[in-house]
């Protein structure tokens, strides 16, 4: 088969008559520039202009204009032709992108992730290769809210009572941890909650 026949099954076969342009000139259809039919959250794939705008029209979609005042890591967009005053958050600093923290949330953020890691060798479970924690048969009762929140203000009465005050924060930490989780909020996009109450 020949390179321009190959082309032309490749395309979905053109009828072409002698004298007129090759390849032909292919006018797609609005399914064809319906970008979003499989993935609703696709971005537009379409580099030309013209293209990028039919795409546009044919989804109902409008351009978004893109922002950063920091170097891509605050980032903010509005659609084209409204407002730039009323953009939206669309991506926070990371807090250990960030070169100043006051606190040094950072270091407290890292050694709760390194305290974590280690429980994780240390928690009761059934049977080491089904990984079944006491924590999961406490939720599977439906207590496992109150026994994070629980916990979580234990450590913190006792706090230095024992001369472990670092251990007591690391493991109240792990309970709110815990409660954040068991309380659905680890599926919540916290930058726009923050963003919506501002």
């Amino acid at each position: 088969m020949s390179k321009d026949l190959d082309w032309i099954e490749k395309s979905g076969g053109f009828e072409w008559t002698p004298g007129s342009p090759w390849p032909p000139e292919v006018e797609h259809s609005d399914y064809y520039y319906d970008y979003t039919r499989n993935d609703p959250d696709r971005k537009n794939p379409f580099t030309d202009p013209e293209d990028r705008e039919r795409a546009f029209k044919v989804t109902g979609q409008k351009p978004y204009i893109y922002e950063s005042p920091d170097g891509g890591d605050t980032v903010y967009r509005y659609e084209s032709g409204s407002d730039p005053l009323k953009r939206e958050l669309v991506r926070e600093p990371s807090l250990y992108k960030s070169k100043i923290r006051k606190y040094e949330e950072d270091k407290g953020l890292k050694d709760l992730q390194e305290y974590v890691a280690t429980t994780y060798e240390g928690h009761y479970t059934s049977d080491r290769n089904e990984n079944i924690q006491t924590l999961d048969i406490i939720e599977s009762v439906g207590d496992a809210k109150s026994f994070c929140r629980s916990n979580a203000i234990k450590y913190l009465t006792r706090y230095d009572k024992k001369g472990q005050a670092k251990r007591d924060i690391l493991k109240a930490a792990h309970y709110c941890l815990l409660l954040y989780y068991f309380d659905g909020h680890t599926n919540t996009n916290w930058y726009e909650i923050i963003w919506q109450n501002n």
